[in-house]
């Protein structure tokens, strides 16, 4: 197979600068010399490839738009790229830097004391920590307000009661960002492992993001100390702040996934040859599938690096980052099944990449907002009607 660039077909190279491009090229190498060649046999063993995280922190992917605490400081468009790189080999390595670095760092480093920056922050840039975020339970994924976790002061500290779910990273993890009430407020703490009344259990038998650790979190009068809440926010513009900076980086990450898809189903069309001995990509229903492709890839790719250069001036709005979200998930999980059609029975063997990615995007269509739960958001700015209740 042809090596591998991403789609640059309105010549969308010539908007990054220097410094945005040596990044991807950087974590783009790095995909295909260490990650791509550990997929095909994590995804079939349903385990993380937990050889890499220490490679994350040399490469400054954790909490890259940080400045300080050891973090590289990338800008966000840098960023973007990153996760459209890191995706390209698989959405459960993409979405275990972006869950170290939108959901746990960033609460710690936006919402977190002084104490707390210095204690975790440095820890988590190098890896020596692996966090994660605690806000979806069992019955409240898309309206977290209904959460039923609950925390109680107690002397000295905090109690808290309560069940997490679908959690990445949990069982990984040494410290969780957890929200649950208190006195009727949403607030954030963190809870490190080991602490008393803190278990996690893996959850086995997922067909999608099988490279991905999940977890439920489960709290039980579990004592957290006092310096552990998180103090200068309360309310859901917390955890949803934390959830606006990682769509973010799933709007671009997604994009990686769909390019490897088109660039696996280009590079086979060229290749197999039916009928008349002419090769697939030499067929119009074939050609077509491929510009639709193209169409798409590249329309997303101009929405994200808009967005990009929007939040880069500190302006950007949670309903424009779900109009991102949205469309990208969407357009890649048609890119993916379109490759997958494309590839006939080979489409469904993990000798190609294609599956492995259609299956994933199906849960990335899903997580941190459906498109139905984004469409309502989208629909309460532009109208200034909430159609959520």
């Amino acid at each position: 197979m042809a090596a591998y660039e991403s789609l640059n077909y309105m010549n969308i190279d010539s908007l990054f600068t220097d410094e945005e491009l040596l990044v991807r090229q950087s974590v783009r190498d790095f995909v295909t010399s260490k990650v791509e060649p550990l997929m095909m046999a994590a995804n079939r063993e349903e385990r993380f490839p937990m050889e890499l995280v220490p490679q994350f922190a040399e490469l400054g992917l954790l909490g890259s738009t940080i400045k300080g605490y050891g973090c590289a400081g990338l800008s966000h468009v840098a960023y973007g790229l990153v996760m459209q790189e890191l995706e390209r080999g698989d959405s459960g390595v993409r979405s275990f830097c972006s869950v170290q670095g939108s959901l746990v760092m960033y609460p710690i480093h936006t919402y977190g004391s002084d104490k707390q920056k210095e204690k975790y922050l440095p820890k988590l840039a190098s890896a020596q920590l692996i966090g994660c975020f605690g806000l979806t339970e069992p019955d409240a994924g898309s309206n977290p307000g209904s959460m039923q976790t609950r925390a109680e002061k107690v002397a000295g500290g905090y109690k808290l009661n309560g069940n997490k779910m679908w959690i990445t990273n949990g069982c990984l993890a040494d410290i969780a960002i957890v929200w649950a009430r208190l006195d009727g407020k949403v607030r954030g703490f963190i809870v490190e492992k080991g602490t008393p009344g803190f278990t996690t259990t893996t959850m086995k038998g997922k067909f999608s993001l099988r490279v991905s650790v999940t977890s439920e979190l489960h709290f039980q009068e579990c004592v957290i100390p006092e310096e552990n809440i998180l103090p200068n926010v309360e309310g859901l513009k917390g955890p949803l702040g934390c959830l606006t900076q990682a769509r973010y980086g799933i709007a671009w990450g997604v994009l990686g996934a769909a390019n490897a898809c088109y660039h696996a189903a280009l590079q086979y069309a060229k290749n197999r040859t039916i009928f008349d001995g002419k090769p697939l990509a030499g067929h119009q229903l074939a050609q077509a599938k491929l510009v639709k492709m193209v169409q798409e890839i590249t329309k997303g790719q101009l929405l994200v690096l808009q967005m990009g250069r929007i939040k880069e001036t500190g302006t950007l709005h949670p309903h424009q980052v779900s109009l991102g979200k949205m469309n990208n998930c969407k357009i890649a999980l048609e890119t993916a099944r379109e490759a997958r059609d494309m590839l006939g029975g080979n489409g469904i063997i993990d000798e190609y990449p294609v599956i492995r990615h259609m299956m994933n995007l199906e849960t990335v269509n899903t997580y941190e907002g459906t498109e139905d739960i984004h469409r309502l958001v989208i629909g309460e700015n532009i109208t200034g009607i909430s159609a959520f209740r």
